[in-house]
């Protein structure tokens, strides 16, 4: 609660009060988080905050690809493949967070999804809350968190699956893990909060991303921090408007390519992020998403990390 503000009075940082329907060992279940200054009420349902204010506790009956079952399922065994021992898997996940030195104080995973990276990131610090716009990847994320084994299943071809278990290892402390629903465009945080970020495959899939780059660096710590961008670039009017794009373009001041603009937003005084980061390392990590059991889609991924 003391991390929390409320995103829809951005920029000012105002706080929220709990009102508590049901709760259990500290956790509150059902419930509400209320502004103390514009009043706007954000729903706890099942455990989840919903701090996105354009997105209800309905949201996963909607029309959005990223809550649909297969979708989930695709992710899922992205996410968790290696768990299984499935040698179509790959080890994207453990090579990003191999990226993250360990730390004191709190990550943050921007686009969480269903929860791998928030995992790994807990290895690496001392709490760790992920966050996402999609209703169905959060409360999977939550439902994995708490109870630590999963049965899905796997699409093998047409209406055929198999089902599987994902059982995270006894190693990964996940009492200090949350994940909420929020806009990573409109972080529900105050400034400074994070000592490591990362956002992985997100900054190509939301409408502003040069807005999440400066909500990212807004809610970073000013010294001992660090911050992982890993992103394909996939651009497409799809998800943002041509001239939103941090890249793939031949006109306007972010022309070219985009980690090299990425990079740049880290590192140049001249666009007021202060103090600048400095780039740690750079390169590339193959990431792949399964569709069913003959198709697969392999991404490579093109990470920065950048510290202050």
């Amino acid at each position: 609660m003391s991390m929390l503000i409320c995103p829809a009075c951005l920029p000012d940082e105002n706080g929220l009060d709990s009102r508590i329907v049901s709760e259990q060992q500290a956790d509150i279940l059902e419930g509400s988080l209320v502004c103390r200054h514009c009043g706007r009420e954000y729903a706890i349902q099942d455990g989840v905050a919903f701090l996105d204010p354009t997105v209800s506790p309905d949201a996963a009956t909607s029309e959005s690809k990223y809550e649909t079952a297969p979708v989930l399922s695709s992710y899922l065994w992205s996410h968790y493949g290696d768990l299984l021992n499935d040698p179509d898997a790959t080890p994207a996940y453990r090579e990003w967070a191999d990226q993250i030195h360990p730390h004191s104080g709190v990550a943050l995973d921007a686009g969480s999804a269903v929860g791998r990276f928030a995992f790994e990131m807990r290895t690496k610090s001392e709490r760790v809350v992920g966050i996402d716009n999609s209703v169905s990847f959060i409360r999977c994320a939550r439902a994995l968190m708490t109870h630590r084994t999963m049965i899905i299943g796997l699409k093998e071809e047409g209406v055929l699956e198999r089902e599987v278990t994902i059982s995270l290892p006894d190693s990964w402390d996940t009492r200090q893990v949350e994940f909420i629903v929020a806009d990573a465009q409109a972080l529900p945080f105050p400034a400074g909060t994070f000592s490591s970020l990362a956002s992985l495959n997100l900054l190509d899939k939301v409408p502003m991303p040069i807005q999440h780059m400066k909500e990212m660096h807004r809610v970073a710590a000013r010294h001992q921090t660090q911050m992982l961008i890993s992103d394909p670039y996939s651009w497409s009017e799809e998800a943002a408007k041509e001239e939103d794009w941090l890249g793939g373009t031949d006109k306007g001041p972010f022309s070219g390519r985009g980690i090299e603009n990425v990079k740049a937003l880290l590192t140049r005084s001249t666009y007021g992020w202060f103090p600048p980061w400095r780039v740690e390392d750079h390169g590339h990590i193959w990431w792949k998403i399964r569709t069913h059991a003959n198709h697969f889609e392999l991404i490579r991924s093109c990470y920065v990390k950048a510290v202050r």
